[in-house]
This record gives structure tokens, sequence and C-alpha cells, in this order.
């Protein structure tokens, strides 16, 4: 447990986990504790006023230190976790975004969330394509030269794994809401509209549907509706103003706003439009939703309201009487929340 509360990436092992819960501490609850009060807890008498601090007493690091900004040392408790007992490899799992630390509605590039079925692939831009075929008039392959130099557009959208609160569906199993809520983000993405994308390709009468596939190892596919398709989707080649990040599909990705995130394709390669789902092994041995007669929901694809409080919270504990900060996030795929009630 020493090691994460250190921040140093490893996951929680469930003996690990209970057997801290035991002890009447929590991984997470320290965490939050850090999080308020600096990395080394209390403050140092030497530092305060009307000391002069220690910083100021000598020079900092020059301007090219760190050609690639990265947040203070004191932050290093504000990471991405996974649970190592929730799946049977790293490979294919999820880790979870540190929603209590964040303010504000767009998630830092380096703490969205991960969702991996093959592990990340590392694909060099020279070398990736993005083939449009199927029932279009005319079938294209697109460099990612091509792609940038169509037209763009910059939207925020939140991009939600489908099992994210699934921590509390049979009870909580881990006291953090990193851990119960986790599993989304909300960043700016760039993209070309992929309505521009098959319109270039001329989709036939009979196209109703689009698979997307991606060049990660397990090939991960997602049949989408063609209303959706030529809605308001985006081949996005950028989070927040920069590259997507290896973990988030560079260099290309697939935006479906609103809708599963199991359907945001990362690492786009192929577009294939059909008259009829493909019913992919993803798609029929995951991404269904076993109703209460026993038969199973071929598609779900909206996102539905949902909401967190995030301060006070397990990582977040109120610590001192008197006046404290109340936070929490709301989203939904199916338009704009108007209200939350607390």
């Amino acid at each position: 447990m020493e090691d994460d509360k250190k921040g140093g990436g490893r996951g929680t092992s469930r003996r690990r986990f209970l057997a801290t819960l035991a002890s009447g501490a929590t991984t997470v609850a320290a965490t939050g504790a850090l999080a308020q009060t600096g990395a080394n807890g209390a403050a140092r008498p030497k530092n305060l006023p009307p000391n002069v601090p220690d910083w100021s007493k000598v020079l900092g690091d020059g301007v090219a230190a760190h050609p690639y900004g990265t947040p203070s040392k004191f932050e290093k408790t504000v990471v991405r976790r996974d649970v190592e007992w929730l799946t049977a490899s790293r490979e294919s799992s999820v880790n979870f975004t540190p929603i209590y630390a964040l303010d504000g509605i767009i998630t830092p590039n380096g703490l969205c969330f991960e969702r991996h079925h093959g592990g990340a692939a590392e694909i060099n831009p020279a070398d990736h394509r993005l083939m449009i075929h199927g029932l279009v008039e005319k079938p294209l392959v697109f460099s990612m030269g091509d792609i940038l130099r169509m037209p763009r557009t910059n939207r925020v959208y939140f991009l939600e794994c489908a099992a994210n609160s699934g921590m509390e569906w049979r009870g909580s199993q881990l006291n953090g809401c990193q851990f119960t809520h986790g599993m989304v983000h909300n960043v700016m993405y760039t993209g070309v509209p992929l309505k521009v994308i098959l319109e270039e390709a001329g989709v036939k009468p009979q196209g109703k549907w689009i698979l997307a596939e991606g060049a990660d190892a397990s090939g991960m596919t997602r049949s989408i509706p063609i209303e959706k398709a030529l809605g308001d989707c985006l081949v996005a080649f950028k989070m927040n103003g920069e590259a997507l990040r290896t973990e988030q599909g560079y260099p290309l990705r697939l935006v479906v706003p609103g809708w599963e995130g199991n359907l945001w394709v990362k690492w786009l390669r192929r577009i294939e439009v059909g008259d009829k789902p493909w019913y992919t092994h993803e798609e029929t041995s995951k991404y269904t939703t076993l109703m209460a007669d026993g038969r199973s929901r071929k598609f779900t694809f909206f996102m539905d309201a949902k909401s967190v409080v995030t301060s006070p919270s397990p990582e977040m504990p109120l610590l001192a009487k008197g006046r404290n900060v109340l936070s929490g996030i709301a989203w939904s795929g199916r338009g704009k929340v108007t209200r939350v009630d607390v």
C-alpha cells in the first residue's frame, strides 16, 4: 500500500486493500488527505511567515529543464489508478480518473482514464492509414497527411465507459469516487466530422450501418447506425489542443458523443459501410444488456444522466471545521444537464 501512497502507479490488490480496510484506513482516503495538505503533510514552521522559505534562497530550474511540462512533485499522488484484481490482465483492463482532485469540466490529458482490450498500440503516423470501403461509391484510403488537410472542428465531449459506477452495482466494493465513478473524462477534441469523410466516399442508399475497426492487437470493432455516423461523430487527432496520447488512440480515434465509450474506437484504421450490424465478438460477448426476462438487448448506445459528489468524498474528507468546498460533476448523453439536486 505504501507504493500507492507515494503515487508509484501500482494498482491495489484485493488482499492488500481489504487488509488496509481492516486497519481502519484506505489508500484513497490517505491519498485525498495528501492532496489537501501537501505531499509532506503538515507545514514546516521554518518556511512560514515571517521566515524566508527555502525556495526563495536558491535559483530554480532554467527554461530548458523540462521541455514538456509536468505537474509539481507535490502533486504526485494525483494519478490514474487501477485495481489489480479487477481483470485478468492489464492489457485488457481499465484505470480510473482521479475526479476527486479536479476542478472545472476539462480533464487533463495525462489523467484521462484508459480502457484497453489488447494494450495501447504504439503507431507511427507515417505508416497509419484510414480505409473507407463497403457500400460506398468510391473506396478510399487516407494518410494522416490527408486527414490533417481536411476541414476540422473543435468540440468538447465527455467519454464514459459503459461500466462506470459498476463498482456500486452490487454494493460498494471500493471506497472512493475515483474507483466508483472514475471511468469518465471530458476533453476538447479536434478532428474531421465523419460525415465529411463518408460523403467524400459516397454512401450508397442501402448503407445503414458502419463498422469501425481499431489497429490495436484486439482488432476492436463496433457497429454504429449510419444516422449517428452522419450526425455528430468526429475522426479526432487531437485532445485539449495537442496530439492524442498513445493510450487515447494516437494518431486517430473515433468520437461518438453521448454514446458508450466502447464505440469510440481508438487507433482507428478502417470504416466499412454495410446494410446491417456485424455482431462482432466485442459487441456480442461484452456490450449487450441482460434484461429481467433473461433476454439480452442487442445494442445499448446512450449514456444516461449520472452525477457524483467529489468533495467531500473518501479521498477528500473534511479536515477542518468551518468553511469547506462542496463540489461534484454531472453529465448526460441525452442532452444538457439543466439542474442538479443536492
